[in-house]
This record gives C-alpha cells, structure tokens and sequence, in this order.
C-alpha cells in the first residue's frame, strides 16, 4: 500500500460513504473525511469503515476539499468525491507510481452512472479530473463552486474512476436543483451581479455547447438527456441567483 492520504467531503452521503472509503483503502494507507455537519449517519459509517472524521461546515467547494490537507500524514493526496470509486485499472495503475515527483498530478478518465447505466455522449466521457497530487506544490483552488486541482504539470492517465452520479432520472433533478442553488449562492459571494438575460443566455450556450460542439444531436437520447438537464441547471444557477438578490432586496 502507498504512503497516501485520501480525502472525501460529504454532506449526509452515509448511502455512499462505506464503499468511497473501502475503495480508498485498497491504496491509500489513511483516510480522512471532512463532513459538513452531516445529520444522517455519514460519519458514523466512515468512522466504522477506519476513517479519520473532521468536521467542518461547508466553506465552497475548494476550501472544503482543501480543509482536510493539513490534516493528512503524507505529502501524496487522492481525492474523491463520495459517489467516486476507483476503477481496477486505476488501482493498478496507482500501485504502478513511483510518485517521484511532486510536480506532476495525475489525472483519471470519469465513467459516470445514472443508475447502472453509463452514459458516454455529449462530453460526459472522458470527463477527466485530477485526483492525484502531492500537497508541496499542488492543490485545489479556493473557488467555492467546481473547484479543481491546480499543479504544475500534470499527467492524463488513461485509467478510470466509476462515478455514480445519479441514482435515477429522477434523482438527476433533485441534484441539479441541489447543486444550482449550492452555485447560485457561490456566485454571489464573488460578487456576480444579477441580469434578467443570464438565466436565458448561459441556458442556450449550454444547450449549443452539448448538442453541436459535444456532438450530443447526434448521439441518441444520451445526448438530448446531457443537453436538456445541463441547460436547466445552468437556467436555474442564474435564476436562484437573481432570486437572492430579490430575496436580499426585499428583506
């Protein structure tokens, strides 16, 4: 096992929880979860699966992610989210590092699920992300809405994370109202203005973006189901965002 660290936030994710940390395990020698208040069983579960539990209430996106760094015994860190699971060929290929220098991160080919089904089109595969860095000259940026790994060189692997995005279409919904408001409320700590054209613009730019630039017109219902729901969450995001203004205004 490797002289790793890996590092989950959750937020009530104890129907996630046990298996992101069993599938850290098979290569990091520590876990550590960073949960923001959890009023499920979240924490209970991660500490019965081994994990060291910080508690933290939610910063963003980027400062929760990095909350937890200090934290670790190494310098080496593997970050998943909850619904995240390294694929066999990622462990394999983990196993495989020398992890020799700290300047190269690593990046990982995203499947991502909705129920059992994966869904290929319209940008949603590859979906590469960064979840491999060492701590001295990389780390997450603190932006509190889709933060990312920022390091100075990093590596594209060709191994694979399964990402369990959705339990269901319906559950998809639940998330993108969940998410679009979590991004509305980031946005406006930066400082973003309300327009009454944001909610319409950034919808049609997203609906462009997946069906002709992604290709998603012509990948079936995969493609159209990607371009709708990714319109909708971005026609939302703005919209809450206006909303908070009014809701500001009028208090």
């Amino acid at each position: 096992m490797k002289p790793l660290t890996g590092i989950v936030i959750t937020l009530n994710e104890q129907a996630n929880i046990a298996d992101c940390v069993r599938s850290l395990r098979r290569v990091c020698d520590e876990v550590i979860v960073v949960d923001s208040l959890s009023t499920d069983d979240t924490v209970a579960i991660a500490e019965a699966e081994g994990a060291t539990v910080i508690s933290q209430a939610y910063l963003g996106d980027g400062p929760q992610k990095a909350h937890g760094v200090p934290f670790a015994r190494h310098d080496w860190i593997l970050a998943l989210d909850a619904d995240e699971r390294l694929d066999d060929d990622a462990v394999t290929l983990i196993e495989s590092l020398a992890l020799d220098d700290p300047r190269t991160a690593y990046s990982f080919r995203r499947k991502n699920y909705v129920a059992r089904h994966w869904i290929r089109a319209a940008g949603f595969y590859p979906d590469p992300v960064v979840r491999l860095y060492n701590r001295t000259t990389s780390g997450y940026l603190p932006k509190k809405a889709h933060s990312s790994v920022q390091a100075p060189r990093v590596e594209a692997t060709s191994a694979h994370l399964r990402h369990f995005t959705y339990e269901d279409m319906s559950h998809w919904i639940r998330r993108i109202d969940t998410l679009s408001s979590r991004d509305a409320w980031a946005m406006k700590e930066r400082g973003k203005r309300p327009s009454q054209l944001s909610p319409i613009l950034h919808a049609t730019n997203a609906m462009l973006r997946k069906l002709v630039f992604k290709g998603g017109l012509f990948q079936g219902m995969d493609g159209m189901t990607v371009a709708m729901t990714t319109a909708f969450h971005a026609y939302m995001k703005y919209a809450k965002l206006n909303e908070l203004y009014e809701l500001e205004r009028d208090a």
